[in-house]
């Protein structure tokens, strides 16, 4: 089964796949239960497997708010070195997780982005662990991020490299939510937070410190979004397909030149 294919979530986040249809896909029921082991939330309602996201309010989901700071882009290559989690519920805050990961090479160039040294890992744990750990913590909440594709992609090949499963959690991108709620010339994690006041003490780069600030430009964005939208598939719907509110720059006047 190819669950990466988009006419598959398609049919899960609206009107489901008949139970029938969907179990032929598996050659057994203990597939079924390692999806949901994954992180993917599907239920069994009325005979058809849907996303529970489809059916779930805003309110009543758990939203998992991730941040991570690695050693490198590619995470064929490199590494997970923190991850700074907050889960919201109905705009409340019930969890959070934070971490330290051991490695044993950090750039001059992240480290003064970051403050991490390879010193500050030495004593962390292992990948293996902070992974473990992790999966635990975040269950099937819908993984949101800044830039939701990169933290939602490394996190998943972490996951691989240490004999885990990749990640099958629903996703939400708070720059495209916020592209679509709040008038600015750019949507950077750090220029949002000082243009809407998110985190007076947030350190950029930390990463339950940019994990907070998130969780509190979701708060925001949330507060302005149609009232129409109701269940959690139409919030994530309406961060892809929905009005964007980009203002362009602006240009400064150019000095008039005296003939």
């Amino acid at each position: 089964m190819n669950l990466s294919d988009p006419k598959i979530i398609d049919r899960l986040s609206k009107n489901g796949i008949p139970s029938r249809d969907f179990e032929s896909l598996f050659d057994d029921q203990t597939e079924l239960e390692l999806l949901k082991s994954q992180g993917m939330n599907i239920e069994l309602v009325q005979n058809h497997y849907r996303f529970s996201t489809a059916y779930t309010s805003v309110d009543d989901t758990v939203f998992c708010i991730v941040d991570v700071e690695t050693n490198g882009s590619k995470p064929s290559r490199d590494q997970v070195i923190e991850i700074g989690a907050v889960k919201i519920q109905n705009a409340h805050i019930i969890d959070t997780y934070e971490s330290l990961v051991y490695c044993t090479e950090i750039s001059e160039q992240i480290q003064e982005i970051t403050g991490i040294r390879v010193e500050d890992t030495q004593k962390a744990p292992s990948l293996a662990k902070v992974m473990g750990e992790f999966r635990l913590f975040l269950g099937d909440a819908v993984f949101v991020g800044h830039d939701a594709k990169f933290d939602y992609s490394f996190i998943s090949a972490m996951m691989e490299r240490v004999g885990l499963h990749k990640l099958l959690n629903r996703s939400l991108c708070t720059i495209d939510l916020a592209e679509r709620t709040v008038e600015s010339e750019r949507y950077g994690l750090a220029y949002l937070n000082e243009q809407l006041e998110l985190y007076k003490e947030a350190t950029h780069h930390r990463a339950l410190s940019d994990a907070m600030t998130t969780t509190k430009l979701l708060k925001r964005t949330l507060k302005l979004i149609p009232n129409t939208i109701r269940t959690t598939e139409e919030l994530i719907a309406f961060s892809k397909a929905g009005k964007r509110l980009k203002q362009p720059k602006v240009k400064k006047e150019e000095e008039k030149v005296e003939e």
